[in-house]
């Protein structure tokens, strides 16, 4: 790693043209201004512009350009693979951008690219309307929207960028630009799946549905010993199910939660998550087969407040531990992929999580063309996502090899695509698409980011080389 110097009178020009603030090393919030959720990226970059706006995210664009800095931008800092960072560049950091704007007659709203779903159902909420997003609460709205958007009302509603409207862009150019199905509509469809190849999202315009502020949902904690038959049961379960139910499963390690038993804290657990995006009074006939199986160690699935479902696994995901994802489309469950997985769960590594999750995909998602988006998991019933934290630095590489070990042993059940928002090796990407997917998006690179200015992201070279 170089380290690049920012000479005093650059640095000034620099901070007269802005309305944020722009931190260097040196500075007294320094530190904090270059951390990211995800502790196992520590990187130090060489400026961090805290943009107060769209001008300023302009401004910053053409001053990396004009200083050759690498740009790495930030939303809510969540990226997986460490893209919201970068050492010896330059981080737009959107943060600070926090405005949302509901139409309550239209049922739309207008979020800043620095928005987090806690900030977007709290405006959203006021009025009883939500659209599909992050299971984390302190997950950014940009990112998980241009990697498509896997939430708890996605079966309900579609993806979230199945919600997006329109999209404003700054270019690599420094230009600001619309896109949404009447303007720019290349680029409105790579935007909804691409990730964030093709500009600075500044702001996001969504369908609002009418949810809250209670809804039925919740999690049900099973044995961990009964995860094979539980497995079993949701294949056969999900299978007939409308696209108002929506549930995902996880297979991990029993949190110490006060509402379970002390003596399974630790110990192997299931866990299933559920959403019913009808009446309140109907959950509980769609869901009673799993309410049934276990017994279950407890079960919280019932009418619960929509902010509180959103931010139900917000203690389990605070900033600073490491994290490694890995994840793929399923074609089916069955008895031969849950005996893979089982084998692996039983000899999980170290450290604080290490976690198989299976969400329930079809519905609302699949009414999309396949071709409608650049989202490339529609048609696959299922998505798996093999999800490790860990504090201790000694225990990284452990995690990582037993996630890729078990993403290659079920490889052979996988439709060979992958959920981008859940990649960890940048690597994955060409393969994250199929290859007519791939190809329009390298074209639709080609128009809008020839040099790969933005190129920290899940990236798709551009068609020209």
């Amino acid at each position: 790693m170089t380290t690049t110097v920012l000479g005093d009178a650059t640095l000034s020009e620099l901070r007269e043209t802005l309305r944020g603030i722009a931190v260097v090393p040196g500075d007294a919030d320094f530190d904090t201004a270059r951390a990211v959720w995800n502790g196992y990226h520590d990187k130090r970059p060489a400026i961090v512009v805290r943009c107060a706006g769209t001008a300023d995210v302009i401004t910053a664009v053409r001053f990396a350009r004009s200083q050759g800095l690498t740009i790495a931008v930030r939303g809510g800092g969540h990226s997986i693979a460490g893209f919201s960072t970068v050492d010896d560049g330059i981080v737009i950091d959107l943060s600070p951008m926090q405005g949302v704007h509901v139409d309550v007659a239209a049922r739309t709203a207008r979020a800043q690219g620095g928005v987090t779903w806690s900030g977007f159902d709290h405006e959203t909420q006021a009025f009883g309307l939500a659209t599909t997003g992050g299971l984390v609460s302190s997950t950014g709205l940009a990112g998980f929207t241009l990697g498509g958007g896997i939430g708890h009302l996605a079966r309900t509603h579609g993806l979230a960028c199945d919600n997006l409207l329109s999209a404003d862009v700054v270019t690599a150019d420094g230009n600001l630009v619309r896109a949404s199905a009447d303007e720019n509509p290349d680029l409105f469809w790579a935007l909804r799946g691409g990730g964030g190849n093709f500009g600075i999202v500044t702001s996001f315009e969504y369908r609002l549905h009418q949810h809250g502020p209670m809804l039925y949902g919740g999690p049900i904690f099973y044995a961990g010993d009964r995860a094979e038959e539980l497995l079993a049961l949701y294949q056969d379960w999900s299978a007939d199910q409308p696209p108002e139910v929506n549930s995902l499963i996880a297979l991990g390690t029993a949190p110490p939660l006060p509402f379970l038993p002390e003596d399974v804290h630790g110990q192997p657990i299931a866990i299933l998550a559920g959403c019913y995006g009808g009446p309140i009074e109907d959950g509980d006939r769609y869901y009673k087969p799993l309410k049934d199986f276990g017994p279950p160690i407890a079960d919280l699935l019932g009418p619960i407040p929509y902010v509180a479902l959103q931010s139900l696994l917000d203690p389990l995901y605070g900033p600073g531990a490491s994290n490694y994802f890995r994840s793929g489309f399923l074609s089916r469950l069955g008895a031969d992929v849950t005996a893979v997985v089982r084998s692996f769960v039983d000899r999980r590594p170290a450290g604080l999580m290490s976690e198989f999750h299976v969400h329930h995909m079809g519905g609302a998602i699949d009414d999309v063309p396949v071709d409608g988006t650049a989202y490339a998991g529609r048609g696959a019933p299922y998505v798996w996502n093999i999800v490790c934290r860990w504090e201790n630095p000694a225990d990284g590489d452990a995690n990582i090899a037993w996630a890729r070990e078990l993403g290659a042993a079920l490889e052979p059940f996988s439709t060979g695509q992958s959920y981008v928002n859940f990649i960890g090796d940048a690597d994955q990407v060409r393969a994250a698409y199929p290859p007519a997917t791939y190809a329009r998006l390298a074209q639709v690179k080609d128009r809008y980011d020839p040099e790969n200015v933005f190129h920290l992201n899940q990236n798709i070279t551009p068609a020209g080389g």
